[in-house]
């Protein structure tokens, strides 16, 4: 039995401490987790007996700090005031320095101890965080980022203080001019090169800090969305906190929902936008589900409550959203593997370098110049942020259009998957089924056999058997049916008022009905979505037997209704499509991927939908347990497939497919199945998963691509002596400012018009 436990971590600065803690982590029997350094968690999946206590003291015996997450509450972003006023004050002791440094008509009698006296407050001050990290890290036999920029800004601060105290650097009128390559002068001193490193690093930080609390602004703002307070029917005003399933709970015009529930008073329209990113507001009323946090922009409403606290509908897509943020492109477990074992290299390669130039004769200062720019500028901070700020953007983003994604394999899938199954009922069309026609046996009555086959189906949750009930509960009260049995691929049975009715596939029509629990589309109480009640076209004599045979039988859906086993007549059923299934299957088309449509329906009825949204590839009468088959078929064709699906019958279909999505007003399993969640009833958004994922990935990819090159680019150039160190620190932090920047141009992604 294992369970799942989330800690916050204090104390990292750079992908090697998440790597080490990860691999602490990692080494106790059973433990699996991940580290994710932008949003200073860890997660571990950890057997019975471990707990997070254990995990803690794990953590702390690395070297950092660790806590439990508090309960309901919106995670913070990295704290940036107290890296602020260090900075600004750094900044400030600093300019003069840089500029002193510089410009040598500036460099008055002994404006070199003026230089001392300004510099050595920030390597101290300024410093301070890099140079306890670095302590930590040594006593725990381990090396980091802080260990790199430590190194290189103490070596240029002692190396001056040697120079001044000891040297000639310190003499009356002393001048050097500021070079951007590796200097030579013996009495050269690099105070502007340890205060600038520091500032430049400290400045990078903040802005990191800066980047990384806007990346995270979408999940935070996600959290935050939920009602404070429930107003209560008889007057009183509780925290949401306490509302508990069942209770009653009001929502006036311009309150927020407090959480999921059912509408059993009123009428009103919600805006979902914040929810789905669905602009239009939604028509409900009584008997129609609403979700927490969408905002009732009309009438009073009275709402029993469904779902509270972790198990609403907004706690679980911020639940997928963080864990989502959690995950590593492959290409990133890559960097983290190289990452942890850089530094070490590195301070290896400034020691050879120091050991090159010395022996080359060069001089001691171009030696020590050199080994100085090749610690400062190897720090691998743009390693570490290239996924995770990258998944912060593009997970956030994705929520406020209303798509979840679970991890970055979801995302990684999108770029291989080059076939999309779309099932039809719920997917392609609303999957809300109305009777068009009830064509009665010559001789029956088409009231009764309407009102036989609606009692019948008032215990199937099927979109079809809920259209038959929704049409005969037109004509009045159904009486009660015993005896009910469904089976899946042929229909329903029961006993109404003493007569055995059966209501099953149409001969002619050859349509199997999927009878299954919680299918999407499901009708309650005899009413359509939003209250709609459905019509019937009701005729008597007309010839069941020629119904669902002449070319309109193509159009619709047949099934027949026999009583005592006598056949009464057959009753026609169609489904509209979705206003914007067409556009979304062209979308899909050119993005390269090839839909192909799936259902339970005969062949004319699937052609028919099929030709009204421009898909070629139709496989049709494939029952519930079938469409695994497909997927399987597919892949074993050499296809990267795509699942799309709503219903309890999709549900071992998406976790067969490389890629399931599924609609967002489908059900629980089949939500958890899937790979990403829509929470928009419409196909478009599934147009937008696949761009933003795929544009997600691409900007990992440029991430890492950039951090790597940078590394590959600058090391050759500062062992070469053709870097300041000081150049080489605002080289650095500008690297890493430069990935967290292309990171955020994903909240800039806009959904297809």
């Amino acid at each position: 039995m294992t369970r799942q436990i989330e800690l916050e971590i204090g104390g990292m600065t750079c992908a090697a401490c998440a790597n080490r803690i990860e691999k602490k982590l990692n080494r106790l029997d059973g433990v699996t987790a991940t580290v994710n350094y932008a949003t200073e968690k860890a997660r571990a999946t950890v057997p019975a007996g471990l707990t997070a206590a254990d995990l803690i003291a794990v953590v702390e015996k690395t070297g950092y700090t660790a806590a439990e997450p508090r309960a309901e509450q919106a995670p913070e972003a990295p704290a940036a005031d107290p890296l602020r006023t260090r900075l600004i004050v750094s900044a400030v002791l600093t300019v003069p320095v840089v500029l002193l440094a510089m410009v040598p008509a500036w460099q008055f009698d002994y404006w070199q101890w003026l230089s001392l006296t300004l510099a050595a407050p920030v390597v101290v001050y300024g410093g301070w965080p890099f140079h306890r990290s670095a302590a930590v890290n040594l006593r725990h036999g381990a090396a980091s980022m802080d260990t790199l920029v430590s190194l290189g800004t103490l070596a240029a601060f002692l190396w001056s203080l040697w120079a001044l105290f000891l040297g000639d650097a310190g003499m009356p009128g002393m001048t050097h001019p500021f070079e951007l390559r590796a200097g030579t002068d013996s009495d050269a001193i690099y105070l502007e090169a340890a205060a600038g490193v520091t500032t430049f690093l400290l400045a990078g930080r903040y802005a990191e800090a800066r980047a990384k609390r806007r990346a995270g602004d979408a999940l935070r703002s996600l959290l935050e969305l939920g009602a404070r307070s429930v107003a209560l029917p008889d007057g009183r005003e509780i925290p949401v906190e306490e509302l508990r399933t069942g209770d009653l709970f009001l929502v006036r015009p311009g309150e927020k929902v407090a959480t999921d529930g059912e509408v059993v008073d009123g009428a009103s329209a919600l805006d979902q936008s914040l929810i789905t990113g669905e602009s239009v507001p939604v028509e409900v009323t009584v008997g129609d589900p609403v979700t927490g946090g969408t905002v009732n922009a009309g009438g009073r409403l009275v709402v029993r409550a469904t779902r509270v606290g972790a198990d609403t509908q907004l706690a679980q897509m911020a639940r997928l959203v963080e864990e989502a943020q959690d995950g590593k492109a492959a290409v990133q477990r890559l960097a983290d593997r190289i990452s942890g074992v850089f530094v070490p290299v590195v301070i290896a390669l400034a020691a050879a370098t120091l050991g090159f130039w010395l022996g080359s004769g060069r001089g001691t200062t171009a030696a020590f110049t050199a080994a100085v720019a090749v610690l400062i500028i190897a720090c691998p901070c743009a390693l570490g942020l290239a996924t995770p700020t990258a998944l912060l953007v593009g997970t956030g983003r994705g929520a406020q259009l209303g798509i979840l994604i679970r991890g970055v394999e979801a995302l990684e899938s999108t770029r291989r998957v080059d076939t999309v199954l779309l099932d039809k009922t719920g997917t392609v069309t609303t999957g809300v089924m109305t009777v068009t026609e009830v064509v009665a046996e010559p001789g029956q009555d088409a009231t009764r056999l309407l009102r036989l086959a609606g009692a019948v189906e008032a215990a199937s949750e099927h979109p079809l058997g809920r259209a038959i009930t929704r049409a005969a509960a037109e004509h009045g009260p159904l009486p009660p049916v015993t005896n009910f049995l469904a089976t899946a691929g042929v229909g329903v049975r029961g006993t109404v008022e003493g007569t055995p009715v059966e209501v099953a596939r149409a001969a002619g029509g050859a349509f199997p009905v999927e009878i299954v629990r919680a299918e999407s589309g499901a009708v309650e109480g005899g009413r359509g979505p939003r209250g709609t009640a459905a019509v019937a076209a009701v005729s008597d004599g007309g010839g069941a037997a020629e119904a669902g045979r002449g070319a309109g039988s193509a159009a619709q859906t047949w099934v027949e209704v026999r009583a005592d086993g006598t056949l009464l007549g057959r009753l026609a059923l169609t489904d509209a499509v979705r206003p914007t299934s067409a556009a979304a299957i062209a979308h899909l088309r050119r993005l390269g991927l090839n839909p192909v449509l799936v259902t339970g329906d005969a062949a004319p009825v699937a052609e028919r939908v099929a030709a009204e949204v421009g898909v070629t590839e139709v496989i049709a009468g494939v029952l519930p347990a079938g469409k695994v088959d497909v997927v399987k078929r597919l892949q074993a064709e050499g296809r990267s497939v795509a699942m799309v699906g709503d219903g309890v019958n999709d549900a071992a279909a998406l976790a067969q497919a490389d890629l399931g999505v599924a609609m967002g007003a489908g059900t629980d399993v089949a939500i958890e199945a899937s790979d990403l969640t829509l929470m928009r009833d419409d196909l478009t958004a599934a147009v937008d998963a696949v761009r933003l994922a795929r544009h997600t990935v691409q900007i990992i990819r440029g991430n890492l691509f950039w951090a790597f090159a940078y590394n590959v680019a600058a090391l050759p150039l500062a062992a070469s002596g053709l870097l300041n160190p000081m150049i080489a620190g605002a080289a650095m932090a500008l690297s890493s400012i430069f990935v967290v920047g292309n990171s955020l141009r994903l909240r800039r992604f806009r959904p297809v018009a």
